[in-house]
């Protein structure tokens, strides 16, 4: 038997569960794939830039996520050695966005809530441990094959949106190459309920802390810290997640001997990598399926989302009032694409070359450039925007 649907979104994580939810708001049948048992509480990304939220408000749930969630209006620079800070604050742009903040919200939330949605949705279907085995497309739509608990299921779509990650399946099936590179070393994520906040003067919820040996980013979401630093490639994966290493990332911010508990550990590795096509025919790319970027300035989830976005208002076009289908889907390729290469990677290596960059004059690069910014006003304004991925949207829709 073959299941049928409209449009076949493969990944529930947030890119997936936003596209999904999208198209069966618009009254579009959406069936949902993921090959987990349910949406796994994923530690990494938590930051919602202000066109996200503009997004989540437009989907009806923001209220929901600022539920659950942490306002922070406010980011910090620091330097670990010197404890000289800057600080930028995004009511400034007020006057551009109606939500002048980011929003501190495990992305495993927003997966969550609108799976649980989705479910109930008189145009959409959610079905877990149904793994892509392979797929294939003709002139009028596409068939894929996908491994359930019982059995080996048929879908036939009009169009299938690949949001299934940096190891995308349908990625490799379609032969696109994944363009870019691995950094040396990798990404290790301490959780904590401890109150970091009561050992450092002035926390704000987000903090950039640079240092030429071991920069680190300090990340408040509800009920926990969230500590991310570097760490050497030859070394062990189970010296990195000892009690041992956790004490030395610990006591190097806080003090030798301060006792913290850890809720989570996370060793990864971190790319820059853009897919070579975000669209083959009637598969198109998204989220980290698409492209990758280190996780410095919180644009890796956002990005996702946006792409998401962009695309569904193609396929409402195509679906909904008949558009001819090659034009807006090589523009929505032409689009995200482009951002993604100019924007978000350009960005994401300068925020991690500045946390990492040697001492100049007793200072940081970050720290000078910081300092330049706070006292001029147009330069800050700029840097914000693009810091709050404003700009990136701006640029987008500005592209033919």
């Amino acid at each position: 038997m073959t299941i049928r649907t409209r449009i076949l979104v493969v990944g529930a994580g947030p890119v997936g569960v936003v596209a999904a939810y999208r198209l069966a708001q618009a009254g579009i049948d959406t069936i949902l794939l993921e090959a987990n048992p349910d949406c796994p509480e994923d530690m990494r990304a938590s930051t919602f830039h202000p066109p996200s939220l503009e997004m989540m408000a437009e989907l009806g749930i923001l209220h929901e996520l600022e539920a659950i969630g942490l306002k922070a209006p406010v980011y910090q620079y620091r330097n670990r050695r010197s404890g000289n800070r800057v600080e930028l604050d995004l009511g400034e742009l007020a006057d551009v966005t109606p939500y002048p903040y980011r929003l501190q919200c495990e992305q495993f939330k927003l997966s969550r809530l609108l799976s649980a949605r989705l479910d109930s949705h008189p145009h959409a279907q959610v079905f877990f441990q149904r793994r892509v085995l392979n797929i294939e497309q003709d002139a009028t739509g596409v068939t894929v094959h996908v491994e359930s608990p019982l059995a080996i299921e048929q879908y036939r779509a009009d169009y299938v949106i690949a949001a299934d990650g940096a190891n995308s399946t349908i990625r490799k099936w379609l032969g696109i190459e994944f363009e870019g590179f691995t950094y040396p070393e990798r990404f290790l994520t301490l959780s904590s309920a401890y109150p970091i906040e009561q050992d450092i003067a002035g926390l704000a919820h987000v903090n950039y802390v640079a240092d030429a040996q071991e920069w680190c980013v300090l990340l408040r979401v509800p009920g926990l810290w969230r500590v991310l630093v570097p760490t050497e490639d030859a070394d062990d994966d189970r010296l990195l997640l000892s009690d041992a290493k956790k004490n030395r990332v610990f006591g190097g911010l806080l003090g030798e001997g301060v006792e913290v508990e850890t809720y989570h550990r996370t060793l990864y590795r971190v790319h820059q990598r853009v897919a070579q096509n975000f669209r083959k025919g009637r598969v198109m790319l998204a989220g980290d399926a698409a492209h990758l970027n280190n996780p410095l300035g919180g644009f890796g989830m956002n990005s996702g989302i946006h792409d998401a976005w962009n695309l569904t208002d193609k396929l409402f076009s195509i679906i909904l009032d008949g558009a001819e289908a090659d034009p807006l889907l090589d523009r929505y390729e032409r689009q995200r694409r482009t951002i993604t290469r100019q924007f978000v990677q350009a960005q994401t290596i300068s925020n991690k070359q500045m946390l990492e960059a040697p001492q100049a004059a007793g200072k940081t690069v970050q720290e000078e450039k910081l300092e330049k910014l706070a006292a001029d006003a147009d330069q800050r304004r700029d840097y914000m925007m693009r810091q709050a991925m404003i700009l990136s949207l701006r640029e987008e829709a500005a592209i033919a």
